[in-house]
């Protein structure tokens, strides 16, 4: 059976990280932006990451450009906004595409574990979320309007 802990992902800094690494931790998977009226959800994203990072939970962010082109920076400038910005520490990874014919393999998976609106793979905007459990299931699928504040009960519920 496959889990999330099969794929490998570039990292923003351009290493290749085997999401193994991850083994044992729930993952919230999110597709982000820097220019995109969700933005703002990456504080709360990192005060999840600080709130649960001694509890085996992990936020991983992919940037995307496919969504009104509002990702256009290059790795380097997509870093150091979320950093500065938002003070951003949890693993951020390369831009990639979630949806058609070069969606990220990981993105491909996620979408076919748990469908979105309707019963459709494709991802609507930025900031969609995937929470995997300590086993690397995908186990619910947020929308992007749903803030990293209301994730918590299915959050802990996976710890």
């Amino acid at each position: 059976m496959t889990t999330v802990y099969d794929f490998t992902a570039r990292a923003i800094d351009g290493t290749d990280v085997p999401l193994e690494r991850f083994r044992g931790k729930a993952l919230l998977i999110v597709n982000t932006a820097s220019k995109c009226g969700f933005t703002s959800q990456y504080a709360g994203l990192e005060g999840l990451h600080r709130q649960y990072a001694d509890r085996s939970f992990e936020v991983l962010g992919f940037p995307c450009n496919q969504f009104g082109h509002q990702e256009p920076g290059r790795a380097a400038e997509i870093a150091a906004f979320c950093s500065s910005t938002f003070g951003v520490d949890f693993p951020m990874f390369d831009k990639v595409e979630v949806n058609g014919p070069n969606r990220h393999p990981l993105f491909d998976w996620l979408t076919g574990q748990k469908r979105g609106f309707l019963g459709s793979r494709d991802i609507k905007w930025n900031f969609t979320k995937f929470l995997t459990d300590r086993e690397g299931r995908v186990v619910a699928r947020f929308a992007p309007q749903v803030e990293p504040a209301a994730l918590v009960p299915e959050i802990e519920r996976q710890l």
